[in-house]
């Protein structure tokens, strides 16, 4: 008889004890005091899964990369409050918050509020790798008040 591989991940105070926790990211200074646990998609037989399903938690005042990528991200606020950029404006966002970030859209999430800003963030197992904004684009962006009182790079 085939093992099954399904499973239950138990979650503790928006901790997952048998994800380990990583670092967002390894090189730079564009982010801040922000976390990231792989919940599903990377472990051992779950192959079939075609998304990656992550856990992000940005501490008060911190935030995250402003990027873009070809492939969508679906994002559910389940902690905190914050604001997100979404290329040309800032958005609001807060508990149960669902975003859509189309393709190629440069966005930065922020936590604004007292305690973390943590969501679910969905993607695509197979994607392409973040692109960092140059001169032409962080000038466009800044170009709108509410957007460059709010960026972070």
């Amino acid at each position: 008889m085939k093992k099954n591989p399904s499973k239950v991940i138990r979650a503790n105070n928006y901790r997952w004890d048998s994800v380990p926790m990583r670092e967002y990211k390894t090189e730079g200074t564009h982010f801040k005091d922000i976390t990231r646990q792989t919940l599903m998609g990377e472990g051992e037989q779950e192959e079939a899964l075609n998304a990656i399903t992550r856990y992000f938690e940005i501490q008060p005042g911190g935030y995250s990369t402003l990027e873009r990528h070809e492939h969508t991200h679906s994002v559910v606020i389940i902690r905190g409050s914050g604001e997100v950029i979404l290329e040309d404006r800032v958005e609001p966002v807060g508990l149960h918050d669902c975003v859509y970030i189309a393709p190629n859209t440069f966005h930065q999430f922020h936590a604004t509020g007292d305690e973390p800003l943590g969501f679910l963030c969905i993607v695509d197992r197979e994607r392409d790798r973040p692109q960092l904004p140059e001169a032409e684009d962080l000038n466009r962006l800044f170009a709108n008040a509410d957007v460059a009182a709010r960026l972070k790079t």
